[in-house]
């Protein structure tokens, strides 16, 4: 048996809730991708692998990109022209920030028939505009945890993403700590 198309009631609660939730999401990212040295950028942990600036400009363009394509009902996945992407790493940090706000407030404006219209994507799926929020979020994460695995190796720390890390251990509100 199909599964039913969702309500437009419901694909507007779900917008607002992965909005939401990306939202934080994104504010982590940012904290992972500025932990990238500059001078260690091309670092990659494989020959096969994309380097950790490959990684950071794959996640932000990817997600605006997704963003983007739920609001315009029509999925645009590609590259921009050089002259269009940040050079530095704080130049994609900022850029992302300022198009995730952008693309997002795209998708928080739609409508409930809007959020339910089904989207190609590549001929791999056809979903209603607002599941793919779901996809988008768990796609973000995922290179954000992969990009996580770079930053030591390059000499830089980890921050926390999910509670703490070894070098942003977990604090309790109010808990003082002697660490250095």
């Amino acid at each position: 048996m199909p599964t039913p198309a969702p309500t437009p009631e419901f694909a507007i609660a779900f917008r607002d809730t992965m909005l939401d939730g990306f939202a934080r999401e994104m504010e982590t990212t940012k904290r992972v991708m500025a932990a990238i040295p500059e001078d260690k950028r091309d670092y990659r942990p494989d020959p096969n692998a994309r380097s950790a600036w490959e990684l950071a400009w794959h996640m932000a363009n990817s997600d605006i990109q997704f963003l983007d394509g739920i609001a315009d009902l029509k999925f645009i996945m590609g590259g921009r022209p050089e002259e269009e992407k940040p050079q530095t790493i704080a130049a994609l940090v900022a850029w992302y920030d300022q198009n995730f706000k952008r693309a997002s407030e795209r998708v928080r404006a739609l409508s409930g028939e809007h959020l339910t219209t089904p989207i190609d994507f590549a001929g791999v799926f056809n979903l209603p505009a607002a599941m793919y929020l779901g996809f988008l979020n768990n796609h973000s994460i995922h290179h954000r945890g992969e990009l996580c695995t770079h930053l030591r190796p390059m000499g830089s720390k980890c921050p926390s993403v999910y509670g703490g890390s070894y070098d942003e251990p977990f604090q309790r509100a109010g808990a003082t700590t002697n660490a250095a």
